[in-house]
């Protein structure tokens, strides 16, 4: 019985740190603003409803903490479950496309019933993946708490705030750029099963109207409590994004993570801090309990050679021609020349094209965007000092905590230029 109330006292606690985390998250989850206001009138009807995803997510993460049995198993028992749920998973979306190839199908006089075979699997093993899910994401969060323990991220070995997501498909972003300058002034979630003729219009007619740059753009995960994290069945990627979306949550109960929108500066900041933190937690996990998945070091700088080998053409580099792609974009703009910014970008869009990349669109609302996530050199984020700033940081930082302890309390992107000072 003690130990019933004990199960009792702790989902009450992960309701109610719930939803206070709704209180606080949603209120920044569509921050305000005149220009936003004048988008959000296209936008109404097709907005994201995070309080209740948040609300209903949460009540099952609290049944599910009384109720599982994860915590009791040992490390082999529960690789062992995340890893059949992999697996499971990527069965499940090997049925979805037979079915959905089966369905476009011109060849098909009958697809209902010629998929009714597969649809009957995928809805039983879709029933079952759904029972692992939540067994899987007891055990990676279980995973990754020990590990922030370890990583000296936690009060009294206990994660604040406590890890916790869920596997969801996500909201889309509707993401509004100025046509003058890279800038984001807008960025609202969408239903996730928006029609691509429904996005470009929504696109079409937000810019033409209101004479900024849009962008509807897919994520991989959202700082909710608990986070939204995508579909994957790449262990890397999961434990990598669990930990960035953890750390939003951290940071939102700091001065960083409160003044997110209040600044390009600032959103960079804890986009970057974020991503910094998560591949380093995330390999961390990989390292503890799933150690084979560790993706290997970068191979070292070749040895000059005395004598050069017959040229040949060097290999498209995605973020180094997109480092590009932004610096020349914001030269152009900020010479007042949209119309040649925007052309110039349509024309670059068209090479990534041509070498494998496929780009939709390519604007200012994409820089806006991605240039955020400025964890690695080079990439959208262009000449931007932030992120430079921010890895700075991390490199002058004893630790992940010293670092994470040190500018979740900035709020403006001065305090950071102080920091770095000598």
């Amino acid at each position: 019985m003690k130990r019933i109330w004990k199960q009792v006292q702790q989902t009450l606690r992960i309701l109610g740190a719930g939803i206070l985390a709704i209180l606080v998250l949603v209120s920044s989850t569509v921050p305000g603003g005149e220009r936003l206001e004048q988008v959000r009138a296209y936008t109404r009807g097709v907005e994201f409803d995070y309080a209740g995803w948040m609300l209903a997510a949460l009540w099952d993460k609290g049944q599910q903490w009384a109720l599982s049995a994860p915590r009791y198993w040992d490390e082999k028992t529960q690789r062992q479950v995340v890893e059949d749920w992999a697996a499971l998973t990527r069965e499940v979306q090997a049925l979805r496309a037979e079915s959905a190839r089966i369905f476009a199908d011109p060849s098909v006089s009958d697809p209902q019933t010629a998929a009714a075979p597969v649809l009957a699997r995928l809805r039983a093993r879709e029933a079952e993946q759904a029972r692992l899910g939540a067994l899987s994401e007891e055990i990676l969060q279980i995973q990754t708490r020990a590990v922030l323990a370890e990583m000296g991220l936690t009060y009294g070995k206990q994660a604040v705030p406590s890890v916790l997501y869920r596997i969801s498909k996500l909201p889309l972003a509707l993401v509004v750029s100025p046509r003058e300058v890279i800038r984001q002034d807008a960025n609202i979630s969408l239903l996730p099963d928006m029609g691509l003729d429904e996005i470009t219009a929504l696109e079409q007619r937000v810019e033409q109207e209101l004479g900024v740059s849009a962008l509807v753009v897919q994520i991989g995960g959202v700082a909710v409590y608990p986070a939204m994290v995508m579909e994957t069945t790449n262990l890397v990627y999961l434990t990598d994004t669990v930990a960035h979306e953890w750390t939003h949550n951290y940071l939102t109960l700091r001065p960083l993570g409160m003044l997110y929108d209040a600044s390009p500066e600032l959103r960079s900041m804890n986009e970057t801090a974020a991503s910094l933190a998560g591949k380093e937690i995330g390999l961390r996990v990989l390292e503890r309990y799933y150690p084979d998945l560790v993706p290997p070091p970068p191979a070292p700088p070749a040895a000059p050679q005395t004598q050069q080998p017959p040229a040949e053409p060097p290999a498209f580099d995605f973020r180094a021609e997109m480092h590009i792609t932004r610096v020349e974009a914001d030269r152009l703009l900020a010479d007042g020349k949209v119309d040649e910014a925007e052309a110039y970008m349509e024309a670059r869009r068209q090479v990534f094209y041509a070498n494998g990349y496929v780009l939709r669109r390519l604007n200012q609302a994409y820089f806006a965007f991605h240039g955020a996530y400025a964890d690695t050199p080079l990439g959208a984020a262009g000449e931007d000092p932030v992120g430079p700033a921010v890895r700075a940081l991390r490199a002058q930082s004893g630790s992940l905590r010293e670092f994470l302890n040190r500018i979740s309390w900035m709020d403006e992107f001065a305090d950071l230029q102080k920091a770095l000072q000598p």
